[in-house]
């Protein structure tokens, strides 16, 4: 089957269309072929202007970055770091403020380091030591934000790394990075899970990061994660959880830290049950950590409200609408 690229002739709507080329090239000598006869087409319409505003704004942006050749890359550390202070251009701070708010990182680009709303290293710490190794895995990150932990997961050796996420300010911020690196092969669908076709089971690693209290089915969520995994592949599921026995769920009547789309947070007993029934096997519960104040905060890059004001201001124990504070739990299992 030979795909059928999906450009446009808006040259600054081209520059991200044209990366995916080399990801359906890698889809058509796959197993996952079948993802070509639909995928091309949704990511066509989600480069749409018509069908978001801000994409007439944000394409210029990758427009007008400079071709820079950066002397250094670094993605196994906790700063990502893309070319020395030394090869910096003085335009691209602006362009790369025009992406704001950057919400994973943190990144050093060229000598500007972008301080983002989340310290996704301090994430990546707690769960890469009880990884399988990824060296020539092939990895699906589900809901992965800007890419910060799919480069993370190139950097720790994995072969080639597939991340979903249907936001697009995200997909132009990983495309602005992937603009500096250059042909790695990492790549970000601008879709959701349930758009990707079923019977995948072709990844050896599959993360789901911060998606499962935000699904209004939490178990086809599980069911999915399973169906893109091959047979002894390993899910790394990180979300939120509250404290209790097996059977306790919160389901926040309205917001939860002033989230409106957060369904269901199980205790960590109810979500190995969730994960038993949906035929996981070796399951581990590998951190329980209560999210801090230092950990998601607004700065200068990400200059709205953050966890902070997200927070009972006399009890940071309590959210502001008094339920218990934002914790977060990393279980792993394998798909049998």
């Amino acid at each position: 089957m030979k795909p059928s690229y999906p450009l446009s002739d808006h040259p600054a709507h081209n520059q991200p269309m044209m990366h995916y080329q080399s990801v359906y090239k890698f889809l058509q000598n796959s197993p996952l072929q079948h993802w070509l006869v639909t995928i091309p087409n949704l990511v066509r319409q989600k480069f749409d202007p018509a069908g978001n505003g801000n994409l007439e704004r944000w394409f210029p942006i990758l427009e007008q970055l400079p071709k820079l050749r950066p002397s250094q890359i670094a993605l196994d550390q906790d700063t990502i770091t893309i070319g020395r202070p030394e090869d910096l251009q003085q335009d691209l701070e602006p362009l790369l403020r025009g992406l704001q708010p950057w919400r994973k990182g943190p990144y050093e680009l060229f000598g500007i380091h972008i301080d983002t709303e989340w310290r996704s290293d301090w994430k990546w710490r707690r769960l890469a030591s009880h990884l399988s190794p990824l060296e020539n895995r092939l990895v699906l990150d589900v809901g992965c934000g800007n890419g910060y932990h799919c480069l993370r997961m190139l950097g720790s050796g994995a072969r080639r790394v597939i991340g979903i996420d249907p936001g697009m300010l995200s997909i132009m911020q990983f495309y602005t990075l992937k603009h500096f690196l250059g042909p790695v092969p990492v790549d970000i669908l601008p879709l959701r899970l349930e758009q990707i076709p079923s019977d995948s089971r072709f990844f050896d690693t599959v993360f789901s990061m911060g998606v499962l209290y935000h699904r209004r089915s939490p178990i086809d969520h599980l069911y999915e994660l399973s169906e893109c995994l091959k047979p002894g592949g390993e899910l790394i599921l990180e979300t939120l959880v509250i404290e209790g026995k097996e059977g306790e769920i919160l389901f926040p009547t309205d917001r939860y830290a002033q989230m409106r789309n957060v369904w269901f947070i199980p205790s960590c007993p109810t979500l190995e049950t969730w994960m038993k029934r949906c035929g996981y096997e070796n399951i581990r519960l590998v951190d329980v950590t209560q999210t801090s104040i230092e950990e998601q905060r607004s700065t200068d890059w990400m200059q709205f409200h953050s966890l902070p004001q997200f927070l009972d201001p006399e009890d940071h124990d309590k959210t502001c609408e008094g339920y218990p504070a934002p914790r977060r739990a990393i279980f792993i299992a394998t798909r049998p």
